[in-house]
């Protein structure tokens, strides 16, 4: 098939959906698939270009930190890109998606959306992330401005499938995992010497308000086994001054960096417990990778994460934004290294059924049943 990738962000890989969306890429042309992109940046032989919409600094500010950018729509460059295509794959209503959809649409050509995007995403970083109307407003919102225009939508997690259903949502959904590169496997590794002689404890997630980087610092001041713990948040975000500040009481000096995936894997194969506190997730890549790599992890039981679903007991679970309860659950898992143990290999290999290549035959069977709709 000759497909096309709607992103605005393809080029640098430095958040969440930008960095499946060039793993679902590559995984597509590997499996016999030509793939181009529409998105911000250099012109490529993958790549129809279009321009970077600029702003207001602090709004440019409140957009960058968040590891995204968005695209100025062009009519030209869509009709390029549906002459080449056999089917047009939107990743996320930005407008740059809202008015291509107008154009793809009026050419005829297949299409399908996935649903990346979730409504907290956006209003915890305008501090309304726990608010129901506001939240029900925005998925009302991505609802009848552009997912309602499509007759099959990709949904990461039955989590957040079910939202869609809630919210009156059309589509044939698709619940494909957006699966886990074979690159992630489980192997252990000595430690470097920034990390000998400690139990360290990693989360992997950008810096922002749903993500709750904030309880886990809590909790590691909290721990029993405070004085031995690390705390690694790898990531990047508006919140990272403040978790700095927060992180000054932990009698270990917190480490805060933005890795490359290789690096990432490093650090992956050398930490000892995973922990991923988000409220709001619609499938936790990061969480999935951590424990195909072979760490443990204990996850925040909130409604609104998809997250909870790979807790394969109650030892992996802690109540949403509970630091004394995580600090518990931590400290069993440091007083128990030879369940520890035994629980990485259970989790290594329960992130098999995950695997990449499998989410991409579904995904090709979704891209087939809208050509074959269409014709």
């Amino acid at each position: 098939m000759k497909i096309v990738l709607v992103i605005d962000q393809f080029d640098d890989a430095n958040n969440g959906t930008t960095i499946s969306a060039r793993r679902f890429a590559q995984a597509l042309k590997e499996h016999g698939n030509e793939v181009r992109v529409i998105a911000t940046g250099k012109p490529a032989d993958y790549k129809y270009a279009v321009r970077q919409m600029r702003f207001f600094p602090i709004v440019e500010h409140l957009i960058t930190s968040q590891g995204m950018r968005l695209a100025i729509p062009n009519r030209h460059v869509f009709e390029k890109a549906a002459a080449w295509a056999d089917v047009v794959h939107f990743m996320m209503p930005s407008p740059l998606a809202i008015m291509g959809l107008k154009h793809v649409e009026k050419l005829g050509i297949p299409h399908t959306a996935a649903f990346h995007c979730q409504p907290e995403n956006i209003t915890f970083t305008l501090h309304l992330g726990n608010s129901q109307r506001v939240n029900d407003f925005v998925y009302t919102r991505f609802r009848n401005t552009f997912f309602n225009r499509f007759t099959h939508i990709h949904c990461p997690s039955e989590m957040i499938a079910d939202q869609l259903r809630r919210h009156d949502y059309t589509a044939q959904l698709h619940v494909i995992s957006n699966g886990i590169s074979p690159q992630y496997f489980y192997e252990k590794r000595p430690k470097e010497d920034w990390m000998q002689g400690k139990f360290n404890v990693l989360m992997v997630g950008r810096y922002a308000g749903e993500k709750r980087q904030d309880v886990l610092i809590q909790a590691a001041a909290k721990s029993r086994h405070s004085g031995e713990l690390q705390v690694i948040l790898a990531g990047k975000g508006p919140l990272e001054k403040k978790y700095r500040r927060m992180a000054e009481v932990l009698p270990n000096p917190i480490v805060m960096d933005f890795y490359q995936p290789e690096r990432l894997i490093e650090i992956l194969h050398m930490a000892d417990l995973y922990v991923h506190t988000a409220d709001a997730e619609i499938e936790a890549m990061s969480c999935m990778e951590a424990f195909a790599c072979g760490l443990v992890p204990v996850i925040a039981n909130s409604a609104r994460s998809a997250t909870p679903q790979f807790a394969l007991d109650g030892r992996s679970l802690f109540p949403a934004g509970d630091s004394s309860a995580l600090a518990a659950q931590m400290d069993w898992w440091i007083e128990h290294p030879e369940q520890r143990a035994a629980m990485e290999r259970r989790y290594a290999e329960h992130a098999e059924q995950y695997a990449l290549a499998r989410s991409i035959e579904q995904t090709e069977e979704m891209f087939r049943q809208a050509i074959a709709e269409r014709n």
